[in-house]
């Protein structure tokens, strides 16, 4: 661990040097990732320091206890042994974690898509409430939700739902949140006081830069056509709707949301630079050793990840045995413990492979 701790070190030294060099501050590109790789291990380089100046005044410390003699000061120096002792172990324990990979993904904004799917108008208006849940969760974090396409379901809810949550952080916030969401309850629309089971689902992906993935013009062909409203009547009668496709990948994403065509192809182009990204992702997925998945599930979208019993006030995340007798506080945006469970979850099993490999 020391060795790789070191290796940060040195590393983050060098990177102090490029910053100063002319050559690298003249390059954008390059100031930038540099900047950025730096702030990523500033914190771990600060408590590998602290933890080697505690451990040079623990020898110190070690010195004067084998050396002095008066009773008192004896005592006294043992204490303070102990003290530096107890912060060396505080010390290597958060290091262990700091060097836990990061997903380079965590401090991006996220885009999210929830579409309704078995259980006709109830998997819809499901899709509703989740979409109510998240955006007040992220109110409460002070982000701000953007939404980039919307197709309302006439009884209530969305049959497809796309938004952005823009701020610091949030997709290491949202991203365990991909999966087949499960309803139980009565529907409004349920005479017999029947409990039904619906389910909506949730794709959550990172926000990605035009320098986080290429894709070229040539790649993408776009049409354009009349945006129309629910019912199919024609709501603007400019060719303002935009459907980019992404050749290489057969990735497609259609927009119609702004009445401006520019402005749809700037949504529909953030969208697809995510899509495309996501598809190449998951594919490198599937190479991994199905052993060195993560303990919270690989993101399949297919995956059932969490139920939602409304008679029992009780939600459910299966990928952890997880279950909370507070669904009408969850619903209402209060997802803190379930989203710190996880994380945890994560930590535990990514320290676990780390002591494996250490």
């Amino acid at each position: 661990m020391f060795d790789r701790l070191q290796a940060v070190e040195d590393r983050y030294e060098r990177l102090t040097e490029l910053l100063s060099d002319p050559d690298i501050v003249n390059d954008n590109k390059k100031l930038r990732e540099y900047s950025k790789e730096q702030s990523d291990i500033q914190e771990t380089v600060e408590a590998y320091r602290e933890y080697k100046s505690v451990k040079e005044q623990l020898v110190d410390t070690r010195e004067m206890l084998d050396s002095e003699k008066d009773p008192d000061m004896h005592e006294m120096v043992k204490e303070e042994f102990n003290m530096l002792k107890d912060q060396q172990e505080e010390l290597e324990e958060r290091l262990r974690i700091l060097l836990i990979p990061k997903d380079p993904n965590d401090n991006k904004n996220v885009i999210m898509e929830i579409r309704g799917a078995a259980g006709g108008d109830e998997a819809n208006i499901f899709a509703g409430d989740l979409f109510r849940m998240y955006s007040r969760y992220a109110e409460t974090q002070g982000w701000k939700i953007d939404i980039m396409e919307a197709t309302p379901n006439p009884m209530g809810g969305y049959k497809e739902v796309i938004f952005m949550i823009n701020g610091q952080g949030a997709y290491s916030k949202f991203k365990f949140e991909n999966g087949a969401h499960r309803v139980q309850r009565v529907p409004a629309t349920e005479s017999q006081g029947r409990i039904h089971t619906s389910t909506s689902t949730v794709a959550c992906l990172p926000e990605v830069e035009e320098v986080d993935v290429e894709i070229h013009e040539k790649d993408i062909r776009v049409d354009t056509f009349a945006s129309s409203g629910a019912g199919g009547q024609s709501v603007n009668t400019t060719m303002s709707a935009v459907r980019m496709t992404h050749l290489p990948t057969g990735v497609v994403v259609s927009m119609q949301d702004e009445r401006s065509q520019i402005k749809n192809r700037e949504k529909a182009m953030k969208i697809l630079r995510a899509r495309v990204a996501d598809k190449y992702m998951q594919e490198a997925q599937k190479e991994i050793d199905a052993t060195r998945k993560s303990a919270v599930g690989s993101g399949d979208r297919s995956e059932r990840i969490r139920t939602y019993n409304y008679p029992q006030n009780r939600v459910t995340d299966h990928r952890i045995g997880l279950t909370i007798q507070k669904l009408d506080q969850i619903v209402e945006g209060r997802l803190d413990e379930i989203i710190d469970a996880l994380i945890l979850e994560e930590q535990a099993s990514k320290l676990e492979r780390l002591n494996d490999d250490l």
